[in-house]
């Protein structure tokens, strides 16, 4: 397998029943098109690859049972002076235990891997450090950082590796329950809800919280409406908060500020209700309502069966709405 150019390097992508996970083609094209498929279903998630691969290797190994995953596949990777698996949350359970058997450290939350200069976030995105790796290294890099160009070539066969784990290594998996969209890692849902300044205040956020759940989807928010500390800051999507990238987005009184799309990855699908229809944010939308986001939010729940409780539509804090405009 073919690292590119620089210091050898490969992408290791954890797959579970032929799904890649968030950050994964972004994580190849960092590691310069070099991949290893691990999982089940890896033939299937290498035919989904859309982005350039100078090499792809597939390792049919199972169901996620990660220290042994990392015994099995760690000779495979010995010859690469950098292993990158995206920072999704089967990436962060594989890429210690890999570090711990390689015996080499681990650099977790990278936005850049570059011939072993690497940029890590720190503090919630507050802080990036600069980190110079002086030998081999496991490197997470964080899903929605860095984007991807399209691919412009046929692929690679894949080519399988013929890896076992041994035997007694690892616990089994028993069963595996679907995430709760409310509580999953924003960054690995796939429909999200998000409000922004547009919206009311703490109640109006209760209630897109119930009628995101109502759809499948995660409630999402911009800067100004964590800082006031209407919602948890792990929901605060943007440049310091939760990079996504996710199929559907709805942005309810987003008025699309930089410091937020930037960490917006690039959705599928993307709605935006607004009362400006000039906004950054409408003039991303596939679908733009010129009108009041929190009364289409309560129209909305009601068509769902959900009542409005009786804290919705509080008054938000003066000033918040113009902080939108700066903070996104």
């Amino acid at each position: 397998m073919s690292a590119g150019s620089g210091p050898p390097r490969i992408a290791v992508i954890p797959v579970r029943s032929g799904v890649l996970p968030s950050g994964a083609q972004e994580t190849i094209a960092e590691a310069g098109g070099a991949a290893l498929l691990a999982g089940s279903g890896t033939a299937e998630a290498a035919a989904a690859l859309a982005v350039d691969a100078a090499s792809v290797a597939t390792a049919e190994i199972g169901e996620p049972a990660f220290g042994g995953w990392a015994a099995a596949l760690a000779p495979l990777l010995a010859p690469y002076r950098a292993i990158l698996l995206p920072a999704s949350p089967d990436g962060r359970d594989l890429a210690p235990r890999l570090a711990a058997v390689m015996d080499r450290p681990l650099l977790a939350g990278a936005t850049e891997y570059r011939d072993d200069e690497v940029r890590l976030a720190r503090y919630g995105g507050l802080i990036l450090d600069h980190v110079t790796a002086d030998g081999p290294v496991v490197v997470t890099l964080q899903p929605g950082v860095r984007g991807t160009e399209p691919r412009t070539r046929d692929l690679p066969a894949p080519e399988p590796a013929a890896v076992k784990i041994p035997d007694g290594h690892d616990a089994a998996v028993l069963a595996v329950s679907p995430p709760d969209p409310g509580t999953m890692d924003l960054a690995e849902s796939k429909r999200i809800m998000a409000g922004g300044a547009g919206l009311r205040g703490p109640g109006d956020f209760r209630l897109l919280a119930r009628v995101a759940a109502a759809i499948g989807a995660s409630m999402g928010a911009t800067r100004v409406v964590a800082d006031q500390g209407w919602v948890a800051h792990e929901r605060y999507i943007g440049t310091t908060g939760v990079a996504v990238d996710p199929d559907l987005y709805i942005a309810l009184g987003i008025s699309g500020a930089i410091q937020h799309v930037t960490g917006l990855g690039a959705p599928r699908h993307v709605v935006s209700v607004n009362t400006d229809p000039s906004c950054p944010m409408m003039a991303m939308a596939d679908l733009a309502l010129v009108t009041d986001a929190p009364g289409l939010l309560e129209a909305l729940a009601r068509r769902l069966g959900i009542e409005p409780d009786a804290g919705a539509g509080e008054p938000e804090p003066a000033g918040a709405r113009g902080q939108e405009a700066s903070h996104g």
